[in-house]
């Protein structure tokens, strides 16, 4: 059956591009004329923490960090929430085990302000540390690993950049999957199932390079490193035990010194594989995970949550994902379409099955052996092992029910 609905907005319309994926468009902005005390304060950050002096700078400095302004451009703005976001953090989780509750208005106010121009919580999110947060060594080399670095840093380090710069290279590859989705789901309203098959596999070729960056984590991220050094700081305050009464953003108006929560930053706010989802027909049961990921799409960037509502709305004459639909009534008559089609979910099965793994080495059984930083649940403030697994068990029964066409 055919969409209903054509799919007709460019990737362009939702900030989101062929060559770069859910990367801006442009490489991130790495000084602030603006606000040079700022600018300063995230360049001495990784110090200050190490030596214990982060609150003690941001009091002594509570009239130098001036205003966000009204006049900025975007990047300026994302510059700004970058380096907020961060000196926000190292304050709270200076000292992990006895996290601050309170943030003070030289840091709370001007943060607040840039987050809702941004159209975000004032809470670290993965836009911030990733998604803005990188530059290029030589930029007429591409995007990826051994090219790029991040910009801010908390404590610095081989295995904090390394861990970042692995999500940056995996968004980057991304682009090409989405941007033959869009012309899958074309193909599908024009009834061409050559061309579907076509933008199949070129969605396929982007996910295996997806699954080779993601493969190669372990390379220079240890995971106790992660789970002492790294992982301490991007911690939120939403159902976690350390900060149970939330967070106290002093001289937020619009909070009325009442405490907020919010989830941490975690790889959940990415919009890859709910997108991937999406064009591929996986659907999940109701669980706490479901739930838990309808609401970090508040903390993407609101065009990025556009896209993927706009995603979500297609459905065929039968109400079906198009695509999905697509395949599955060719399924005996289409065998190269079925084979490219069984080829992509196979890959996201393979790239859920390595996060996983990953979630059990670097959190679950460094939570077993250490009493730092411990707690059972991810930086966003939820149980995850269970529905982890889940969630792979529910990608595979989408092609269980037909032979392995590789066999």
């Amino acid at each position: 059956m055919k969409p209903s609905t054509l799919f007709s907005p460019s990737l362009a319309d939702f900030e989101i591009s062929e060559e770069r994926g859910f990367l801006p468009v442009h490489d991130p902005r790495t000084e602030c004329p603006q606000s040079p005390t700022l600018e300063r304060l995230g360049q001495q950050l990784p110090k200050l923490l190490v030596a214990r002096q982060m609150r003690q700078t941001v009091q002594e400095l509570s009239i130098a960090i001036p205003a966000a302004s009204d006049e900025w451009d975007i990047e300026t703005y994302r510059y700004a929430n970058r380096v907020l976001s961060f000196v926000a953090h190292g304050y709270i989780w200076e000292t992990p085990d006895k996290p601050a509750d309170h943030l003070p208005a030289c840091l709370a106010v001007p943060w607040h302000f840039v987050s809702r121009k941004l159209g975000r919580p004032p809470v670290l999110s993965y836009a911030s540390y990733a998604l803005d947060n990188w530059r290029r060594l030589d930029r007429n080399k591409p995007i990826e690993l051994d090219n790029i670095v991040l910009i801010q840093n908390f404590l610095g380090g081989l295995d904090e950049e390394w861990f970042v710069l692995i999500h940056v290279d995996i968004e980057d590859k991304a682009g090409r999957a989405m941007a033959g989705a869009i012309r899958a789901l074309e193909s599908v309203t024009e009834d061409d199932p050559d061309q579907v098959t076509k933008q199949l596999w070129v969605i396929a070729s982007a996910q295996e390079a997806m699954c080779k960056t993601l493969d190669r984590m372990p390379e220079r991220c240890d995971p106790y490193i992660y789970y002492n050094r790294v992982r301490p700081y991007i911690h939120g305050w939403k159902d976690n035990p350390a900060l149970p009464n939330g967070l106290v953003y002093e001289g937020v108006e619009e909070f009325q010194n009442y405490p907020q929560y919010f989830r941490g930053e975690t790889g959940a706010q990415s919009s890859i594989i709910p997108a991937l989802d999406t064009a591929l027909g996986i659907t999940h049961t109701e669980d706490l995970l479901t739930h838990y990921l309808a609401e970090m799409r508040q903390y993407m960037p609101p065009l990025h949550r556009a896209f993927l509502e706009t995603f979500e709305r297609l459905k065929d004459e039968q109400g079906r994902p198009p695509l999905a639909g697509y395949v599955q009534d060719r399924k005996a008559s289409e065998p190269d379409l079925w084979k490219a089609y069984h080829a992509c979910v196979r890959l996201l099965q393979r790239f859920r099955a390595t996060h996983l793994d990953y979630a059990v080495r670097y959190v679950h059984q460094q939570h077993t052996q250490h009493t730092t930083n411990a707690t059972h649940i991810g930086t966003g403030g939820t149980p995850f092992m269970t529905y982890l697994q889940k969630h792979l068990e529910e990608t595979q029964s989408v092609i269980n029910d037909v032979p392995n066409p590789f066999s």
